[in-house]
């Protein structure tokens, strides 16, 4: 019993001081750095600290700008000492020199020019087109019930009919089109997966993989949990009659627009990019890969992923998460040779569990109910579908 007490009491210690550890400096690090068009708050973590998403504890704040958690190109950043501790500071002193004369007032930017925290280039098809769907929302979304002349699709600068409108539609009220493309389900472990062929190759993910049960339709759909419903803005309309149904005239579409296409609220504002890398409170339960965007079926760096956990598990925008391959259960035939009597009295202890294996990191860019959309940041292997997110470590 004693023994065991002290095996856990040392087990505490240990992770104690891991986490007590806090940011460790590159050895390679350098003293000032001058910020460049096309840096990321990731890149120029990563050169000061070797666990970027300590960015929050090792960053001061900029007093010299409105939103002081903005880095601009031009600016230098520092990294001095405070009561010992080492932080990173924008147009401070060089360590050694006096801190320069940046005068009395407010620095006049526009936030359009910050740094952005990863790569928008990698990222900018999702930030707006794609949506997620809560199966709520779903199910109540308004939708089109006809087309101008009975027509089966229909283009931009026709006219449409919706119907589910809530109370309170007024003319000149502007909508997105969007078309589902894909239901996002969570399978129980254990269940024998493969990738679903059906998805079309008409929207931004292009016949992004996901997980599927290998049971019939009919049993999976009964066995899974609905996460959200993926959904492609394909076109915009405008309300020119109120009723039911109400009329739109299609004002843009770069996609034939079909009925049972939904008709969404036009979002009021690009998605922030004011986020940056940290670690995250605490990791969702079982959040795993299951979404990969592009022709393949796995993903490399600077891959977009969709992950199994969102708002309502708490994640937030700028999580830096480790990616885990999950271990395969073999058989040891050293010990339980096939075929022999001893292999037929242990069917349990001849199979072996492999341990879960690294291959990367990903930080969360835009979240939804119970979906987020992740960009993996650097990897030693490729991301593969089923992958489990857990706390970041060090490649």
């Amino acid at each position: 019993m004693l023994k065991k007490a002290l095996s856990v009491f040392a087990a505490m210690l240990v992770a104690a001081t891991v986490y007590a550890a806090g940011p460790e400096l590159r050895a390679d690090h350098p003293d000032t750095y001058v910020v460049k068009k096309g840096d990321t708050l990731w890149d120029i973590s990563g050169r000061f600290l070797k666990s970027p998403w300590y960015w929050p504890e090792i960053w001061q704040a900029n007093p010299q700008i409105d939103n002081p958690h903005l880095i601009y190109p031009g600016d230098v950043i520092s990294l001095v000492y405070i009561d010992g501790q080492p932080r990173l500071m924008v147009n401070g002193a060089p360590p050694g020199e006096p801190a320069p004369d940046l005068g009395p007032k407010m620095r006049e930017v526009d936030d359009g020019e910050a740094i952005p925290p990863l790569p928008l280039s990698s990222i900018r098809s999702f930030l707006s087109r794609p949506r997620v769907l809560s199966q709520e929302d779903y199910e109540n979304a308004p939708y089109i019930v006809a087309n101008e002349e009975a027509h089966i699709l229909t283009t931009d600068q026709q006219l449409i009919y919706g119907r589910r409108f809530n109370d309170g539609l007024e003319q000149g009220q502007q909508y997105v089109i969007a078309r589902p493309t894909l239901v996002y389900r969570s399978v129980p472990d254990g269940w024998l997966w493969q990738k679903d062929k059906r998805r079309s190759k008409t929207n931004t993910w292009e016949a992004a993989d996901q997980y599927r049960s290998n049971w019939r339709e009919w049993i999976a759909n009964r066995g899974e949990d609905v996460l959200g419903y993926e959904v492609e803005e394909v076109g915009n309309a405008t309300v020119t009659r109120v009723g039911d149904p109400a009329t739109l005239y299609v004002t843009y579409g770069d996609k034939e627009i079909r009925r049972g296409d939904l008709l969404l609220p036009v979002e009021e504002s690009p998605l922030p990019m004011n986020f940056y890398p940290h670690a995250p409170a605490s990791v969702p339960a079982d959040a795993r890969v299951i979404g990969i965007s592009g022709d393949y079926d796995h993903a490399c760096p600077l891959g977009v992923l969709a992950i199994s956990a969102g708002a309502r598990e708490g994640v937030e925008a700028g999580e830096v998460y480790s990616i885990y391959q999950p271990g395969e259960t073999v058989q040891d035939e050293t010990s339980y040779p096939k075929g022999t009597l001893r292999e037929f009295f242990n069917p349990r202890d001849k199979k072996v569990t492999l341990p879960d294996e690294f291959v990367g990191h990903v930080m969360i860019f835009r979240t939804f109910d119970r979906i987020s959309y992740g960009l993996v940041m650097n990897g030693v292997r490729p991301v593969n579908l089923g992958a489990v997110l857990k706390e970041p470590t060090e490649l």
